[in-house]
């Protein structure tokens, strides 16, 4: 079933709000684990999307992209992190960073049987309800899959900068993040320039052809949400 693009853009919000609150409540959580109650107290652990949602980057951003059929990008509001209250501040705030991405990683282990479930049940034959919530299950896969991979690339702001710094010498560290100011000017220029789709697309196409593949998704649905 060909969906309109009102109804392409409904299955696609579900899974891009949580996709991007999730990743917020990851780094909160896990923060508050290694000691740091910042998030926690700041009423961010939470799952109302209403606490995490930038309206130009959790919504125009990713919707404008996705419409656009270009890589999808987006942000919220960042989870507010005090080092200083980490039990090694180094070396946990790169495990911070981290859980982000592995958040979105699991929620697109998630959506998979979701895909699954709707094409066992006929997504293909027509109606409204089944073919939606498959198409929820495929954009599931897609934005949790980019999500993840636009944010290991080894960039500050970024989560995989973050990383990569708690890996860094004093020093060197210290260099690395003088950079941080320029590093959303340096994501632009990729994207503008289509190396965003030539970097990440082998990772995301890899990804969400094995989820994909567990799925039963058709081979020409598969090229539609990993090009």
């Amino acid at each position: 079933m060909e969906l309109s693009t009102p109804q392409l853009v409904a299955a696609f919000a579900l899974p891009a709000v949580f996709a991007i609150t999730l990743h917020e409540v990851a780094h909160g959580w896990v923060a508050r684990r290694l000691g740091d109650r910042t998030a926690e107290m700041l009423g961010r652990l939470t799952l109302n999307p209403l606490k995490h949602v930038d309206p130009l980057g959790t919504i125009v951003v990713p919707l404008a992209l996705l419409l656009l059929h270009q890589p999808l990008f987006g942000w919220a509001k960042p989870v507010p992190v005090a080092a200083r209250n980490l039990k090694h501040p180094h070396r946990d705030m790169a495990i911070v960073a981290a859980a982000g991405p592995v958040a979105n990683v699991l929620m697109a282990l998630a959506w998979t049987p979701v895909a699954w479930l709707a094409l066992a049940l006929g997504a293909t034959k027509g109606g409204l309800v089944l073919p939606l919530l498959y198409e929820m299950g495929l954009r599931g896969l897609q934005v949790n899959a980019w999500l993840a991979a636009l944010n290991l690339l080894p960039i500050l702001p970024l989560d995989g900068g973050r990383v990569v710094n708690g890996f860094l010498p004093p020093r060197i560290s210290d260099k690395f993040e003088r950079l941080e100011p320029i590093g959303f000017l340096i994501l632009l220029i990729l994207l503008w320039q289509g190396a965003l789709s030539l970097v990440l697309g082998p990772v995301v196409r890899a990804l969400v052809g094995l989820l994909a593949g567990l799925a039963g998704v058709p081979f020409a649905d598969f090229q539609r949400i990993a090009g």
